[in-house]
């Protein structure tokens, strides 16, 4: 098991569960040292004390507020740890709601929680077995890294996970970033829903991090002093270019069932059938234009008539 990040409890109304919180995800990120490159020596970062010039260890640096210019207040760990907060060591469950009310752009990092001891495990269960059995999350509030946090909680296979949440000031509207209305035909949204359904996967178990991948290449060709791998070529559109949006989605219909094994000659757009509004219009039209061709034919049949009897 990872080591634990934060030790304390879940309050749940007279309930108490002792847990860990144990990090859901990890970093396989490549990390680079910053270095001198005349000679490849580290650069690192110092500490220094912008008062006296001097270097500082860590043991000397602690956490200070600015209340005014040029005038600070220290805050040690320890005020911070004994802060009158009911959630300084426990995630209080505030409330329950329906898990499809909670806006994905509000949930941050996610951390499991273990059942710290024998004494947790019934406790544990319980919570469970009622969120498994529910279409309801728990909302909660912890304090942790010097602040307090709204969190949810659900289950993961068998686990209770933790995620950390934005408090709702946190989020920004979009109101501003959203484009101006623009005209969108149903066959453009049809063959976009087409599209969609052609790419729909059952799992995400089969992406990975192909720069990831690509990075530590590059890094073995040079220290084993190979040539680097060929660049991609950049498919991107120049900016400002116009694409014709349909054919675009019929090409990438097309290529989505191809590369299923699927045969791609259905790809095309048809003509949507009309509405019934349309077609009552339609079949108008033709009606009237049916009256105004038999009408213009009529008369000849007489001309041709007036003729026989002439002759």
């Amino acid at each position: 098991m990872p080591r634990p990040l934060w030790a304390g409890a879940i309050s749940f109304g007279l309930v108490t569960i002792p847990v860990k919180i144990v990090s859901a995800t990890e970093d396989h990120d490549v990390h680079f040292h910053r270095v001198h490159l005349t000679d490849m020596g580290r650069v690192r970062t110092r500490k220094v004390c912008e008062l006296d010039d001097q270097v500082v260890s860590q043991d000397e640096i602690g956490k200070g507020y600015e209340i005014a210019k040029g005038q600070t207040v220290p805050v040690t760990d320890e005020e911070l740890e004994q802060m009158p907060l009911p959630t300084a060591k426990a995630i209080e469950i505030a409330a329950f709601v329906d898990a499809d009310t909670i806006d994905p752009v509000r949930i941050s990092d996610s951390y499991y929680l273990a059942a710290d001891g024998q004494v947790a495990a019934k406790p544990y269960t319980l919570l469970r077995k009622a969120l498994e059995r529910s279409s309801k999350v728990a909302v909660a509030k912890f304090a942790w890294h010097g602040r307090e946090r709204l969190g949810l909680l659900r289950i993961r296979e068998g686990a209770i996970v933790l995620h950390s949440m934005k408090w709702p000031d946190e989020v920004r509207s979009p109101d501003e970033l959203a484009p101006r209305e623009v005209e969108v035909g149903e066959e453009e949204i049809e063959q976009a829903l087409q599209l969609a359904e052609r790419m729909t996967i059952a799992d995400l178990s089969g992406f990975h991090d192909e720069y990831r991948e690509v990075l530590e290449d590059i890094i073995a060709a040079k220290a084993e002093g190979k040539p680097l791998p060929a660049p991609a070529e950049d498919g991107k559109q120049e900016k400002g270019e116009v694409v014709d949006l349909m054919a675009a989605l019929n090409a990438s219909v097309k290529a989505a069932q191809e590369s299923r094994g699927e045969d791609g000659r259905d790809a095309t757009v048809h003509e949507m059938r009309p509405s019934k509004k349309t077609a009552r219009k339609t079949a108008a039209k033709k009606t009237a234009a049916t009256k105004k061709s038999t009408a213009s034919k009529k008369p000849a049949k007489k001309t041709a008539a007036k003729k026989r009897s002439a002759s």
